[in-house]
């Protein structure tokens, strides 16, 4: 079999307006034996382009091949903008480092999901019924206290987004009422994260207060106890606004490609919402700022020689990976790493705080810097490398940090859930396979084998 994919271009009769309509008239022609078969290419805003594949089976009898979906496109969008090669990311349009310099978390969670910034009104509006929807279930601290000593927050979490839908009934997918689900549930996540914390340490649960803000009262609920208030401090809250506007939304990555999976199927969105949050939760995604501090903790017990950690990772044969380096998108600097560096710099100096762990993680970082191989292979450090060391400054446990990823997501993962059931396109997610079993074997009766 001859296979041969060729860039053509369809050009009319008419040239006036050949130039202006050329990406439009774009197409790949694909060769299979002989026989030839044209496929549209579509051209995202930003000049990105993809080969529409959508009737190629229908067409050919064939599919493609894409272990890990590294090459596919599963949709197109119009939320998150991403240039791993030019370290770029937009929300909306909008650079990320923008909105972490002005916005809030609430403003930028409003953009994602409506995609537009609210005006003072509207932002004022949604405040307040932030507030209204603050509060959970009484009967939801029965569930929590019934899960195993030691269940990891992302399991709880995710049981227990996905229990939201006996209590709160999920609204209609349309009009005002889905605004008050999605509030519903922004809200009440805060709230149950740090009530998970709260329950875990046997501590009184702390109620969210009317006159704090979003992050403000996340800090107070986790950290606020009857002997000792929480003395809330603004460059933490700022730090806590631009942890979570950072991981606000990455386009299509693992727990979101999940919940567009799952909510393919016209599940509710507590459950795909409860899927996001069960992807977000392994190592190698949502898990690393996580790992980034028990790496280094076992660099700690390596008596804290973090050079030897240096050289096993430069090593191919050894399996040890450096969490905290390199990103399967981003070649160049993550521009939210750049970011997040400068918010571990002010927290660090802010706190003034003694952790060996955090004075490995600034050697680290200094070496590796410096070292050609990690320059020549792009491996930077990441968002999760100073994410990780942020949270640990700011007394986030070590188990909560994949917690406080997943709230920050739920904004991104909310309105790639809204886009794909609003998109006249939308079909059922159901991927294709290359079978590599047995063919076909006659059953043999247990008593002749």
């Amino acid at each position: 079999m001859t296979v041969l994919i060729l860039p053509t271009i369809q050009q009319d009769s008419d040239n006036s307006d050949f130039t202006q309509r050329r990406d439009m008239m774009e197409k790949a022609t694909l060769i299979i034996d002989g026989k030839t078969y044209e496929l549209p290419v579509v051209v995202g805003s930003e000049g990105e382009k993809a080969i529409d594949i959508s009737n190629l089976r229908r067409m050919t009898g064939l599919i493609t091949l894409d272990p890990g979906y590294a090459n596919t496109g599963s949709c197109t969008s119009s939320i998150t903008f991403m240039d791993g090669e030019k370290g770029i990311l937009r929300y909306r349009g909008i650079p990320v480092e923008q909105l972490a310099e002005h916005s809030s978390f609430i403003e930028t969670a409003y953009l994602l999901i409506n995609g537009v910034l609210p005006t003072r009104e509207q932002l004022n509006e949604v405040s307040v019924l932030f507030n209204d929807h603050s509060l959970v279930h009484e009967d939801m601290q029965i569930f929590y206290q019934n899960f195993p000593r030691g269940s990891h927050p992302m399991g709880i979490l995710s049981a227990m987004v996905n229990a939201l839908r006996s209590f709160y009934p999920e609204l209609p997918a349309f009009g005002e009422e889905i605004n008050i689900t999605v509030i519903r549930l922004l809200s009440k996540v805060r709230t149950m994260a740090a009530m998970s914390y709260k329950i875990s340490r046997g501590h009184k649960v702390v109620y969210p207060r009317p006159d704090l803000s979003y992050c403000a009262n996340f800090l107070n609920m986790m950290f606020d106890t009857p002997v000792k208030p929480y003395p809330m401090d603004k460059d933490l809250v700022q730090a806590l606004n631009v942890f979570w506007i950072l991981h606000a939304d990455h386009e299509q990555n693992c727990s979101t490609s999940a919940v567009r999976l799952v909510g393919s199927g016209r599940v509710n969105l507590y459950a795909a919402i409860s899927a996001g949050i069960a992807a977000l939760w392994g190592p190698l995604h949502g898990g690393a700022n996580q790992a980034v501090i028990e790496m280094l903790s076992d660099i700690q017990k390596d008596g804290g020689n973090f050079r030897r950690a240096i050289e096993r990772a430069k090593d191919k044969k050894d399996a040890f990976r450096l969490m905290g380096f390199g990103h399967r998108v981003y070649k160049a600097y993550d521009p939210r790493a750049k970011i997040m560096k400068k918010m571990c710099d002010k927290v660090l100096a802010k706190l003034n705080i003694k952790d060996p762990l955090l004075d490995f993680a600034k050697e680290l970082e200094a070496a590796a810097l410096k070292d050609d191989y990690f320059i020549e292979h792009n491996l930077y450090p990441n968002i999760d490398f100073y994410s990780g060391i942020v949270l640990r400054a700011m007394g986030i446990p070590t188990n909560m940090f994949t917690v406080m990823f997943a709230i920050g997501r739920l904004p991104g993962w909310i309105a790639q859930w809204k886009e794909s059931i609003d998109d006249p396109k939308w079909k059922l997610g159901r991927p294709r396979q290359i079978y590599t079993g047995p063919k076909e074997m006659q059953y043999i009766p247990i008593d002749e084998r």
